[in-house]
């Protein structure tokens, strides 16, 4: 499947991680990280009923920072840590990443993207407690479930800018605004450049950043469209990314695998004289 990044074609959606090798967690423990091999699966029920620790589980991602997929992980769970179990399914021809973000105290949920194939993402929210949805920006492969999960009652937040491109919504995402999910808290990042209102989003309290097509493992999102500019994803990047964040950080963008702050930060020259 041949991309420029934030451009996908592929397979239809699929209830998976994108990594394939099993039997691997990646384990982070306060600042130490490991990687152990796991004998037995994953057990989704007792997971949450576990006395929350310190550990991070990131059970599929980027297989070049060291991270595939669990044995018995579950069809969607992401990633896990002592505040929030983040759960992803791929949809539609263009391989949209959807993120459905909970939190393990209270069980309240928030989906970031309502990319395509409604009946998937409103089965889902309703068994894992998706209260609204928050869109990274208005490209038509990220909100072609907008008007369903509307329909079903969720609400729909989008950068001003970008509100325009869907067919309804509720509220505009303000800067910096945080939205409050059970007990954890999402920060937004006005993130422009990909598109005028892209917005990334912060999860306050563990180290995840969601780029949508911001950022991806080795380099920037097109910029092509309308309303895109690469000096100001350049900046985005720079500025609002690779300098306040950790190089720990875990990217989680809207396709493909993950990524860190870490293993791209030191390329941002390079994709500057490259142009892309």
């Amino acid at each position: 499947m041949a991309r420029q990044h934030g451009e996908f074609r592929g397979a239809a959606g699929q209830w998976r991680c994108a990594a394939h090798d099993r039997g691997h967690v990646h384990n982070v423990v306060r600042g130490r990280t490991n990687d152990r091999n796991e004998s037995t699966g994953h057990d989704y029920d007792l997971a949450m009923s576990e006395q929350h620790d310190h550990h991070i589980d990131h059970y599929c991602g980027a297989a070049h920072i060291g991270v595939s997929a669990a044995a018995g992980a579950g069809p969607t769970l992401h990633y896990r840590d002592h505040q929030t179990e983040i759960h992803r399914v791929v949809v539609g021809s263009y391989e949209n990443n959807v993120f459905i973000v909970r939190c393990r105290d209270t069980g309240d949920a928030v989906l970031i993207d309502a990319a395509n194939e409604h009946e998937m993402l409103l089965e889902l929210s309703s068994k894992l407690g998706v209260r609204e949805v928050l869109e990274t920006h208005g490209h038509h492969d990220h909100i072609g479930a907008v008007t369903e999960m509307r329909n079903a009652g969720y609400s729909v937040h989008v950068g001003g800018e970008d509100a325009h491109m869907l067919p309804s919504y509720d509220q505009e995402i303000e800067n910096d605004q945080v939205f409050e999910v059970g007990k954890l808290r999402l920060r937004s990042i006005k993130t422009p450049g990909h598109t005028a209102g892209s917005v990334s989003f912060e999860l306050m309290g563990s180290p995840v950043l969601f780029s949508g097509d911001t950022l991806f493992p080795g380099g920037p999102g097109a910029t092509k469209f309308e309303g895109g500019s690469f000096d100001t994803i350049i900046k985005s990047i720079d500025e609002l990314m690779f300098s306040p964040f950790s190089a720990d950080t875990i990217v989680m963008p809207g396709h493909g695998d993950d990524t860190t702050i870490g293993a791209e930060s030191p390329s941002l020259q390079a994709w500057i004289d490259r142009g892309w």
